[in-house]
């Protein structure tokens, strides 16, 4: 790859995350602090839609320019199952931490007001204390108020992420349902989607490394207490969608791929 294709590549990956980022974590900061509804209509399934359209748009934005990788355990996965250069992997994960610290730092500045009026909350990264579980819980956060342990957690994102991985390799798999690429960003919003409103309770379904810690990074910066506190931010949402995204990708072809009718 010429210096040029991977400069473009990055900046791709850069832009790709910051939606994602920007429409995802907005989301969550718009149920967390300006509610528009009753309770029971604003709340998780508002936060779960809105993040699998940021995922379809991100993914059309930038897919034509880097793959819209936008999440390690993609750009993992497809280097150790898909021949994707393992020269670019760290380019790309660098540049998905960057694009995602920007978006978390987008959702800041819209929503500065009230986030520094409610103490600056965590509408960054998941587990405990996040908006995000809160909305799911009605309280303080899906590992205390459900009594999910970082065990669990860690299973619901090591399925969580096979299922994604599942579903991006499916989308864009020319053998498989004779699916067409202008259509795969749509099925990956999808597939984002029913993880989020199937397997999300436990952990707040991170299932991308990248979207979880650089907003963690930002938050704390601007004030966010606790991200940090024990090791629940680094085996949940990091470290086990990096290891289920090759994993995924190797069911898919043990039993899809190699199942599918030669073309």
């Amino acid at each position: 790859m010429k210096a040029k294709g991977i400069v473009n590549e990055f900046f791709g990956e850069v832009f790709g995350t910051f939606i994602l980022i920007l429409l995802g974590d907005g989301v969550v900061a718009n149920v967390g602090l300006a509610p528009r509804l009753a309770a029971p209509a604003y709340n998780w399934n508002t936060i779960v839609i809105g993040w699998a359209f940021a995922v379809v748009i991100a993914v059309y934005v930038s897919g034509g320019v880097s793959g819209a990788h936008l999440n390690p355990a993609v750009t993992l996965g497809l280097a150790a199952k898909r021949g994707f250069s393992w020269k670019k992997v760290v380019p790309y994960i660098i540049a998905q931490m960057i694009g995602a610290f920007l978006g978390a730092a987008a959702v800041y500045l819209v929503y500065r007001d009230g986030l520094m009026a409610a103490g600056m909350p965590n509408v960054w990264a998941t587990g405990p204390g996040a908006v995000f579980g809160a909305s799911f819980w009605g309280g303080e956060g899906a590992a205390s108020v459900g009594g999910y342990s970082i065990v669990t957690a860690s299973i619901a994102e090591f399925f969580g992420t096979m299922v994604l991985l599942w579903g991006v390799m499916a989308a864009f798999d020319a053998k498989n349902m004779g699916l067409k690429d202008n259509l795969g960003g749509l099925i990956v919003g999808f597939t984002v989607l029913a993880v989020g409103l199937s397997l999300g309770g436990p952990s707040g379904y991170s299932i991308n490394p990248a979207r979880d810690l650089a907003p963690r990074i930002f938050g704390t910066l601007v004030g966010t207490k606790g991200l940090f506190d024990g090791l629940y931010w680094l085996i949940p949402p990091v470290l086990i969608p990096a290891i289920a995204g090759p994993i995924g990708i190797a069911l898919y072809d043990a039993f899809i791929t190699k199942n599918l009718p030669e073309k």
